[in-house]
């Protein structure tokens, strides 16, 4: 699975959240300053690409809906953070935050 990137997540978030919509229903939920429609529409038609995202037509309307979902995306994105960052051990992960964050045993 290909990361994502900036702006295809962000059209991903908001297709997890709604489950379903068309392009105008992605765009009302970005925030200002709003992308143009066909930004929207030609990021989505990139996800759909690369597989992230499938359609049902209505006509000459596509509504749009994720064809992977948030868990295997987030599941895959931690993977590849843990194999390229902390040797491939979630153990170090942790211990790496646990340090950041100053937690105690507590």
């Amino acid at each position: 699975m290909r990361e994502l990137t900036k702006a295809e997540e962000q059209i991903m978030q908001i297709l997890w959240k709604i489950g379903k919509g068309f392009v105008n229903d992605i765009l009302d939920r970005l925030p200002d300053p709003k992308p143009a429609y066909n930004t929207v529409s030609t990021i989505v038609r990139i996800l759909e690409r690369k597989g992230f995202v499938s359609h049902n037509d209505y006509g000459k309307s596509h509504q749009y809906y994720p064809a992977v979902t948030k868990q295997d995306y987030t599941r895959t994105y931690l993977s590849r953070i843990v194999k390229n960052y902390f040797g491939n051990s979630y153990k170090e992960m942790v211990s790496f935050f646990a340090k950041e964050e100053n937690f105690s045993l507590k």
